[in-house]
């Protein structure tokens, strides 16, 4: 199948991302200190908005096979970032439900049927499951939305179908896992099993709920493991409603059980507890760190992590400016700016920088950015106040270093957590803005001058998830796809993801990799098995 890219702007499919999954940081929903318009946007209004017509059905945790409230009582409140307002009240967990989720996955793992269960069997499961999915398609996508304020139509055309078309492809995967017949020195017979490795830990993060929901659930069940998996506290409802469907297509209880809550509670009680065999964790690095140390001081349990970026996108003189303008405005600002691999530093030739740069804020002005429910609108809100003042202050770090505001820079209507489409020019390497992962819609576009030096320079950081490389010349694009120190290099193209190409980072970016068949790596145990053999045929 053809690699599909993450976008209805530019066509019909998938991502990934993000570094979104806060372990530790309660949000600061509310914040103050709104701003004016300025004066440099010319982006559509938000004031309008549109009512979703989705009920949200489940709000406890899912724990063997059935909702149950949090062991303490509490619930916590999922948000609507178009205003900031309260849409539902979610079971919070604490060590207590995970102790609960994890005695239910391992119960099942140890005596249920799932690891015994033809893997024919596993497989038929995944894809009643997809089709169910599909069936809700809609319902889902205007849950996604209402929840996290990504555009209605990237959610329904392009990131629910390919929740489906990931679960196919895993689905596929689960008959065809086996080990080998390995040749030794002596009379032996020697075999290698594939086992699960049992209880999966999984936390996601809220740039992308269903995305990430499916990149770790799909791989950790086509391996026959059991799981418990935290959702972001921000974005708690999709994974409950497809975790409902999960069953409805056969699941036996406690294979898949959801708890929501935060960090330092449930998040750090997964992370550090001792009958947890294997952790998937996607957030920001900062995080990632500490999900790590909680691993490795309760039970040495290994840890796959999927972490923060900051990708260079690099365009040479011999480009279609055009072209490299529109790709450059979407490698950043797509799904808000709130995506791991977004290409945020761009770096662009000094021989077509000037036309570039007037066409990327041209661009930018015309980005319609309102209620992601209605029709052509490209950007909605940042997911909640805390990140809304994280972009805003990255944004007055940018121009207190000098880099010039071509545009945007402030917020935009009166609530919720809209951004103008933000561009700098003349930024330099040590600016706060071309260091960070802002995670927002703020551009930083960098001049450079020749091919060794650009190399340097997108390489001098201390991410390695994505970049993007924009010429005709394919000496040039050879050269750089080997010289840039990054999980994916994307050659005249971004964001083109498929549910068998591997994703994940060098560096601080993370450990592991997702999707393909590197997915299936972190899921397995491999067994050496060694028979003596007496009078053999032939060894």
């Amino acid at each position: 199948m053809a690699a599909r890219r993450l976008s209805w702007l530019l066509s019909r499919s998938l991502s990934s991302h993000s570094s979104g999954a806060s372990l530790f940081h309660s949000l600061g929903r509310n914040s103050g200190g709104w701003r004016n318009i300025n004066r440099f946007s010319t982006s559509a209004a938000v004031e309008d908005l549109i009512t979703p017509q989705v009920p949200i059905r489940y709000t406890q945790h899912l724990i063997n096979g059935r909702f149950v409230d949090a062991a303490s009582g509490k619930t916590f409140p999922a948000y609507d970032p178009r205003t900031g307002e309260v849409i539902a009240n979610v079971a919070e967990g604490d060590a207590e439900d995970i102790n609960r989720a994890v005695s239910a996955a391992r119960k099942a793992f140890d005596e249920g049927p799932w690891p015994k269960m033809s893997a024919y069997e596993r497989s038929r499961i995944l894809l009643r499951f997809a089709d169910l999915v599909e069936k809700h398609n809609d319902e889902l996508a205007a849950l996604e939305t209402w929840n996290n304020g990504k555009p209605y139509e990237q959610a329904a055309k392009s990131e629910v179908p390919l929740f489906v078309r990931l679960f196919h492809y895993y689905a596929g995967w689960a008959d065809k896992i086996h080990g080998l017949t390995v040749p030794a020195d002596g009379d032996y017979h020697v075999q290698t099993l594939h086992e699960p490795v049992g209880v999966a830990g999984q936390i996601i993060p809220w740039n992308f709920p269903l995305i990430m929901f499916a990149w770790k659930v799909g791989p950790a069940l086509a391996c026959g493991n059991t799981i418990v998996l935290k959702t972001a506290e921000q974005t708690p409802l999709t994974a409950l409603f497809v975790a409902k469907l999960f069953h409805e297509a056969g699941l036996p209880e406690g294979v898949l059980n959801v708890v929501s809550g935060y960090g330092p509670t449930a998040g750090a009680a997964l992370a550090s507890h001792m009958d947890v065999d294997k952790l998937a964790f996607t957030g920001s690095t900062d995080t990632g760190k500490v999900v790590l140390e909680l691993a490795a001081r309760s039970n040495l349990k290994p840890v796959t992590l999927e972490l923060g970026g900051k990708s260079p996108f690099i365009v040479f003189d011999d480009a279609d400016v055009d072209k490299a303008v529109e790709l450059a405005h979407f490698a950043l600002f797509f799904n808000q700016g709130q995506c791991c691999c977004a290409g945020s530093r761009t770096f662009v030739h000094e021989r077509v920088y000037d036309e570039f740069l007037e066409k990327s804020k041209k661009r930018a002005l015309r980005r319609v950015v309102g209620d992601p429910f209605k029709k052509g609108v490209e950007q909605g809100p940042q997911i909640d106040g805390e990140q809304f003042e994280k972009v805003l202050g990255y944004i007055k770090s940018g121009i207190e270093s000098n880099a010039t505001l071509e545009c945007g820079g402030d917020r935009l209507g009166s609530k919720g957590f809209f951004i103008q489409p933000t561009v700098f020019s003349n930024v330099q390497d040590d600016m706060l803005i071309a260091q960070d992962e802002i995670f927002g819609p703020v551009q930083s576009i960098l001049k450079f001058k020749d091919t060794d030096e650009v190399i340097e320079r997108a390489n001098r950081t201390r991410y390695g998830l994505a970049a993007g490389v924009f010429t005709k010349n394919v000496d040039t694009a050879n050269k750089l796809m080997r010289a840039l120190r990054a999980g994916t290099v994307w050659i005249n193209c971004f964001d083109v993801f498929d549910a068998a190409i591997p994703f994940g980072g060098y560096k601080m970016s993370g450990i592991g990799r997702e999707k393909g068949i590197y997915s299936l790596h972190n899921y397995l145990q491999v067994k050496a098995v060694v028979t003596p053999l007496k009078n053999p045929a032939w060894i």
